[in-house]
């Protein structure tokens, strides 16, 4: 009840201050950039010739399964680590983070919004591949081949267990990234998947100051609070945690019968351990409290879609018809700006004022149904999220959070029992 209250305290704090973000003018206000602030380019890196897609998607497919043995078969926590280190060096630095199944999210996404993208294929199965194996194995492609998990394990020093009532709060935070990056592409606005990348400026060794110091901010929170891009920020991890829940081969704390030590979830650094229950708790009060909260799920669903609507007009001013239009309606005189490169090429397009304000207003309107639709989908993640805290499963042992677990072998090294033990008890039977 404790772990309830907390996340329901901070939820409600979240919530009532939420409407107050979208007290936004409906007549095209104009942005304010007081701060200095300029907002990071979009970089891709050129064009690879098509013998050398293919080639990353070997090795992505290569990698998977090396580690996928290394966690299930080998159970080698060492030969894991040093997996993550060939992904980070070929995956990180030489392919520059691109191509990046997180950044996949936002091409299939447009693929499946407009009929005339052409998907690449190499993209594709970047997005596909890791799910499959999620599927079936767990998140192997967490544990060694995300060149972002990476980086932020080798700064993992002195890791921390956060608060488990912070961590399922926090844990709202990809759901909300995963929303807002699709929004963003099938209304053609932007990929800030790509666009807010803590660490691709790391591996290109080029990026604007801004986004730098963003990356060494997560890697020196990482030094304490192990993986905080993988957990409270990557929107991919969520599919994957959706996937990894249903995996039948995944990984095992314990080769053999578990002794209960703790010394699991001691070593844990992503609170991914779940802990024996007690057989005696009040079943009648707990089945009481789950359907309580199942019956709520349709008024936080309603809520979330009523809160995403009122945040249109501010999510909508990074569309560049909207900002543009933004700038012509309140300041005119910018019409005759030859320097100003967006109103140039507006101005080469002919089209009018007038109709350049329709198209903007008709981009406002996709993002009131698309802030609709993102926030149902968050008040469904918080409907479940509420249920899942309120509901408990017997268990005898300890055992990994199929959802939450990296798959990194952590656990796993600390486990007194190991592979020969089993064999041993085996060989008596």
């Amino acid at each position: 009840m404790t772990k309830l209250k907390h996340f329901l305290i901070t939820l409600s704090l979240f919530l009532i201050n939420l409407p107050l973000w979208a007290q936004a003018q409906q007549r095209f206000p104009k942005p304010e950039f007081e701060t200095g602030y300029v907002q990071p380019p979009t970089t891709t890196p050129d064009p690879r010739a098509l013998f050398l897609e293919y080639l990353d998607v070997f090795v992505l497919i290569a990698a998977l399964a090396i580690v996928s043995w290394l966690a299930l078969k080998k159970r080698s926590r060492s030969g894991i680590f040093w997996m993550s280190v060939f992904s980070l060096l070929y995956f990180g630095f030489y392919r520059e983070g691109c191509i990046c199944s997180i950044g996949a999210i936002q091409n299939v996404a447009l693929a499946i919004a407009d009929p005339t993208y052409v998907l690449p294929l190499s993209a594709l199965l970047f997005f596909i591949i890791p799910l499959a194996v999620a599927l079936f194995f767990g998140r192997t492609f967490c544990a060694g081949v995300c060149p972002l998990g990476a980086i932020q394990d080798l700064v993992a020093f002195r890791p921390i267990e956060l608060p488990k009532w912070l961590q399922k709060v926090l844990g709202l935070i990809p759901y909300l990234y995963l929303a807002l990056a699709i929004l963003y592409v099938v209304t053609k606005s932007d990929f800030i998947i790509c666009r807010y990348d803590p660490f691709v400026g790391i591996f290109r060794f080029d990026a604007e100051f801004q986004m730098l110091l963003l990356g060494g901010l997560f890697l020196l929170v990482g030094v304490f609070v192990a993986r905080p891009y993988c957990r409270f920020f990557c929107p991919y991890g969520v599919l994957l945690g959706w996937m990894s829940t249903f995996s039948k081969k995944h990984l095992t704390i314990t080769p053999s019968a578990c002794i209960q030590c703790k010394l699991c979830a001691n070593s844990c650094p992503f609170g991914a351990i779940e802990e024996p229950t007690p057989a005696g708790s009040n079943r009648k009060q707990d089945v009481k409290r789950f359907m309580v909260y199942l019956l709520f799920i349709p008024l936080w669903i309603g809520l979330g879609g009523l809160s995403g609507s009122m945040l249109h007009v501010p999510l909508s001013k990074m569309n560049k018809t909207v900002y543009l239009a933004n700038e012509l309606v309140e300041n005119p005189e910018l019409i005759n700006d030859q320097e100003h490169i967006d109103v140039v090429t507006f101005m080469q397009s002919g089209k009018s004022m007038d109709e350049l304000v329709i198209e903007a207003k008709q981009i406002q309107s996709q993002f009131y149904w698309g802030g609709w639709i993102m926030g149902a989908f968050m008040g469904l993640v918080i409907g479940l999220t509420l249920v899942k805290l309120s509901s408990h499963r017997s268990r005898q042992d300890y055992e990994t959070d199929k959802t939450n677990c990296l798959s990194c072998g952590r656990c796993m090294d600390y486990c007194p029992v190991k592979v020969n033990d089993k064999m041993l008890i085996m060989s008596k039977k």
